[in-house]
């Protein structure tokens, strides 16, 4: 019975090994032949200079947390470690939300419609996140501070290698756990929505922390200092704290005490992996949440209601037209991203009056340029839809295929969407402006508008090209999906570089000849030359997506 149960093991990893280097040789396979296209070559050079971007991070983290793990260390202040290691916690959790368009992180779940066993589903899950760009820059800072630690204490090296071997599953697992379990509420719409509306609360919270800490930083108030009082021991019984405090009482030694932070730092561990296991097991054994709900009968008398009939478009135009806003209108989170500028402008505000007296913000001082930069706040916003324009389509794009309609009256009226959006922003923003800094002059407004003009039409153009060429499938409830291809992120950052460096070249042209009508004039000559090239770019879109009907649809297709 015995020699039937090892044997059964022996299968069992054998097993399991032949299933991991089954998907190793997947993944390899997959990115050699994503290599044949050009849009793979250009994917791959986009990769290598966002790999070197994060390896500059990673590698620079590591030797600034390695210097001062050897400072704190050797001025005989150890517990400033924890202060290091919450830096490392949070970068760990947050980084992923934030890069998610830098940062491609394959669906792991795909893999449950082949005969995998649990346990390498789940190490799988976990090799995914051990390479993703958030985990590898943590684990680099970890080993600066390991390296740190050990040239200040080279006794302390195992223990400290224990230490924070332990503190960097912790997060691993912590990462890969709020992925899973926002991915489940993200999976139906009602909870997405307010996933979303809460995301973006949490991000424009984060707006505030530079006004806040000047107000706080001015004045030591009593009752901060007793939140500080308050707060460290309080960190003490987290996982930063406590890893921190294992290594700190390892060097003097107090091992007893070592010992037990670093056994509530391995039961942290056990707490979340099992949260990650409960989840995981869920989609293992065949979740599936659906949105749908069961069909009811429909009345005979109900009408049939009709599209919106909006004069001087096509009927088709008007159709793409009212679909993008229904969308639109639907998504709360998007909603949210039109106060986007009027909240920045509060933050420049309120924060520079919460700063130091004699001191003003920049738009403070220089109230006539709020409602520039206001307006190419606005229009930077609208990258995420234009840049992808097909996304939010998905498998629909065979529809317009399908359907008697030229894909350039579809792609105008996608972008009479957009343009329909930066105007109602740019008008809101020009309101928030004249109530906080003042009302903007004539001139600046006409240079600002005229500014748009240019500008506008160049990213619908350039848009186009990419939404066509690059598309990506949006699918919200994904949590850490990248929103766009890395090759799109980088060719948007770089256009808005000429953009903004040729609007900022012409207003400094103006400012220098003491005539604000000259940027207007400039401005002017090159929407007319942004316009040609828009216009030149939608009449050959038919041709494009003709030509790539197999690329358009296999992608947004992809489940």
């Amino acid at each position: 019975m015995a020699g039937v149960k090892g044997m059964n093991e022996v299968i069992l990893t054998v097993r399991r090994r032949t299933q991991l280097t089954a998907i190793a040789w997947l993944r390899w396979r997959l990115f050699v032949n994503t290599l044949r296209t050009t849009r793979g070559q250009l994917e791959l050079l986009s990769r290598i200079l966002v790999s070197l971007a994060f390896a500059i991070l990673g590698l620079g983290g590591a030797f600034g947390m390695g210097v001062l793990a050897y400072v704190v260390l050797s001025q005989g202040k150890p517990q400033m470690l924890a202060v290091f290691l919450w830096i490392i916690l949070l970068f760990w959790q947050a980084f992923p939300i934030m890069a998610a368009a830098f940062a491609s992180s394959p669906d792991s779940s795909d893999l449950l419609r082949f005969p995998l066993s649990y346990g390498s589903y789940f190490l799988v899950r976990l090799a995914y996140g051990a390479f993703d760009p958030a985990s590898a820059i943590g684990g680099l800072w970890s080993f600066g501070i390991l390296v740190g630690v050990s040239i200040a204490k080279p006794a302390l090296l195992p223990w400290a290698l224990l230490v924070l071997m332990a503190f960097a599953a912790f997060n691993l697992l912590l990462m890969q756990m709020i992925f899973a379990w926002v991915e489940r509420w993200l999976a139906q719409r009602r909870t997405r929505e307010i996933m979303g509306v809460l995301f973006v609360l949490l991000m424009l919270s984060f707006q505030l922390i530079g006004p806040l800490t000047g107000h706080f930083g001015k004045r030591a108030r009593p009752e901060v200092q007793r939140f500080v009082e308050v707060l460290a021991p309080a960190q003490g019984i987290l996982p930063p704290g406590l890893a921190a405090d294992a290594i700190v009482h390892g060097i003097y030694p107090q091992w007893p005490v070592a010992l037990s932070s670093l056994a509530l730092l391995f039961a942290f561990v056990m707490v979340i992996g099992y949260g990650l296991h409960v989840r995981l097991l869920a989609q293992y054994r065949g979740e599936n949440l659906s949105e749908a709900v069961a069909a009811s009968a429909l009345a005979k008398d109900r009408q049939l209601r009709l599209g919106w009939n909006l004069p001087g478009f096509a009927a088709p135009v008007a159709t793409v037209l009212e679909k993008e806003i229904r969308y639109l209108l639907r998504s709360g989170p998007m909603l949210l991203t039109l106060i986007m500028p009027i909240f920045m402008l509060l933050v420049f505000r309120f924060g520079a009056m919460n700063s130091a007296r004699h001191s003003a913000g920049f738009l403070t001082r220089t109230p006539n340029l709020a409602f520039p930069v206001a307006a190419a706040y606005t229009l930077l916003m609208l990258t995420n839809l234009a840049y992808n324009s097909f996304g939010g389509d998905a498998g629909g794009i065979q529809f317009f295929y399908a359907s008697p309609v030229s894909f350039r009256e579809i792609v105008l009226a996608k972008n009479l969407t957009h343009a329909g959006i930066l105007t109602v922003e740019t008008l809101v923003a020009w309101i928030a402006v004249a109530s906080l800094y003042g009302r903007p002059a004539l001139d600046i407004t006409t240079a600002t508008l005229a500014g748009l003009l240019f500008a506008a039409p160049v990213n619908f153009a350039v848009g186009n090209l990419l939404s066509i060429y690059s598309p990506k499938k949006l699918d919200y409830s994904k949590f850490g999906r990248q929103r766009a291809s890395q090759m799109t992120v980088l060719v948007s950052l770089a256009l808005q570089f000429v953009v903004v460096g040729v609007g900022v070249s012409a207003f400094w042209m103006a400012r220098y000849f003491g005539n604000s009508w000259i940027a207007t004039l400039l401005l002017l000559v090159l929407a007319g030359i942004s316009l040609s090239i828009y216009g030149i770019i939608l009449n050959r879109v038919d041709r494009l997506a003709l030509e790539r009907r197999e690329t358009l649809v296999a992608e947004l297709s992809r489940t």
